[in-house]
Formats: structure tokens, C-alpha cells, sequence
């Protein structure tokens, strides 16, 4: 069974910071791409960060690049993402996703599986 389990969500102050987890089994992690979606209530869900099966390629969305990191570790079938400045504009539920091809993408359709969520919640 394909399990992405996100955890490292919570409430934090702007300014702060959190480290999301998402832990994966059921599949050869090492050949899929990883990234992370988030969805804030009444707005369309966004590709935030994405890593490719090969470490090269990362994506990060505009309003994110240079506070957060992603990173993985297939080793422990583990994708983080560091986030730093946080903004109460990055409130939302953040999803762990994975691409059985490799790729690095920010487009949802052609991720194969998904976390259930984890929230985040950044107060002003």
C-alpha cells in the first residue's frame, strides 16, 4: 500500500519557521519525484516545491523561493521542507506528492500520489 505521510505542521508566528516531513512507503522512493502543493481555503491549489528523483532539479514557486528548502533523504524514504519567514500568506494545507517518472513539476495532474495534509498556520 502507497503511503505519504506529511507531519511537522502547526501554528507558528510570522516570522518563524517549520520543517515539514513527509514519510514514504509502498513504492521505490528513489525513483520518484517529490514535491510539495499547498491549498489555502477558497483559493486554487499551487505547486510550492518539487525535487526530482535525481537530486538535480528543484522547483520552488516564486513567493516561497529563498525562504523554504526541499530536500530528501532516500535513505529513510524522506522528503522535508524547510520553511523559514514565514508568512500568513503561506496558511494553508500542505500536501506531499509523488511523481512515478522522476520528474520535478508544478503541475498536479501528473503526480500519482498524495499526502492526506498537513496544516500550517501562520498568525500575523
Amino acid at each position: 500500500e502507497v503511503q505519504l505521510v506529511e507531519s511537522g505542521g502547526g501554528l507558528v508566528q510570522a516570522g518563524g519557521s517549520l520543517r515539514l516531513s513527509c514519510a514514504a512507503s509502498g513504492f521505490t522512493f528513489d525513483d520518484y519525484g517529490i514535491g510539495w502543493f499547498r491549498q489555502a481555503p477558497g483559493k486554487e491549489r499551487e505547486g510550492v516545491s518539487c525535487i526530482s528523483s535525481s537530486h538535480i532539479s528543484t522547483y520552488y514557486v516564486d513567493s516561497v523561493k529563498g525562504r523554504f528548502t526541499i530536500s530528501r533523504d532516500n535513505a529513510k524514504n524522506t522528503v522535508y521542507l524547510q520553511m523559514n519567514s514565514l508568512k500568513p500568506e503561506d496558511t494553508a494545507v500542505y500536501y506531499c506528492v509523488a511523481e512515478r517518472t522522476g520528474l520535478c513539476t508544478d503541475y498536479d495532474l501528473e503526480y500519482d500520489y498524495w499526502g492526506q495534509g498537513t496544516q500550517v498556520t501562520v498568525s500575523s
